[in-house]
């Protein structure tokens, strides 16, 4: 069983929902990241997403573009967002770490180079944003050899034999995307999420974790009674980017932003 999904039973028993930060490696300083984790994990955070900054992103919206290329101008590498995981593994050992990012830095590296080093890094989980199922039939072995899991989104727009093929290749969660658009660019519909994950559940057992578009506490709320977690990005990156200054007000503000939502996910188990 792998740490993500031990967390996720877990979480499941307790009747508790996963809250899911994702910060940019890097941003606003390499030597800032690790700190900024420990940060989520102490307000509440059970599994973290870590961006792998990337120049050409398709996903991702005008705040975590900027984030990437603030983290790109201090010459943030794959190599050093492994570094960065294994430093955190020093002192943390239970929190699952979740990559995301796209193919291009992984195949610079090598695919099997890449796998080998998340294991001894103290990676848990891939997310490739580029890396559709029909192309998963080399990368994927890998990681399921070295009990990284692969997780892969799903859209509004997935049909369903797109969604049982990803789920074929998929382990830990799938991250449901819960509009059409990049991150940070629309408004969440809480009635069509809730309508489209109770659909994925009669495809697949995976649990389904909603992005995009959970701001604060209220729709954190909203989206983890009708999903397995609530993963959020934008709010935080762009925390990051207005606080980037001064170091501990960053850490506060981060805080401060995310322990309400833990408390209101929480409050939905009681």
């Amino acid at each position: 069983m792998s740490r993500i999904e031990g967390v996720l039973k877990s979480l499941k028993g307790q009747g508790r929902k996963a809250l899911i930060p994702y910060i940019t490696a890097g941003d606003p300083h390499l030597d800032q990241t690790v700190d900024l984790m420990h940060t989520l994990v102490d307000a509440g955070a059970d599994i973290i997403e870590l961006g792998v900054p990337f120049s050409d992103p398709m996903a991702d919206g005008p705040v975590i573009q900027q984030a990437c290329e603030r983290a790109l101008r201090h010459g943030t590498s794959l190599r050093q967002v492994l570094a960065m995981v294994k430093t955190f593994r020093e002192k943390d050992d239970a929190t699952p770490i979740v990559l995301m990012g796209y193919l291009n830095p992984m195949e610079a590296m090598g695919q099997e180079k890449f796998a080998d080093a998340a294991v001894d890094a103290g990676v848990d989980g891939i997310l490739t944003v580029d890396l559709p199922p029909e192309e998963a039939d080399e990368v994927a072995p890998l990681f399921t050899a070295r009990n990284l899991d692969a997780i892969f989104l799903l859209a509004p727009t997935t049909t369903d034999d797109r969604i049982r093929a990803i789920s074929e290749h998929s382990s830990g969660y799938v991250y449901y995307v819960s509009f059409k658009g990049v991150t940070g660019a629309g408004k969440i519909d809480v009635d069509e999420v809730a309508s489209k994950v109770a659909h994925i559940h009669e495809l697949t057992a995976l649990p389904v974790a909603v992005g995009f578009g959970i701001r604060d506490a209220a729709t954190a709320a909203a989206v983890g009674r009708v999903s397995d977690g609530v993963i959020v990005g934008s709010v935080l990156v762009d925390t990051i980017a207005r606080n980037q200054a001064d170091p501990d007000q960053l850490k506060r503000a981060l805080s401060d932003l995310l322990h309400p939502m833990r408390e209101a996910l929480d409050s939905l188990a009681s």
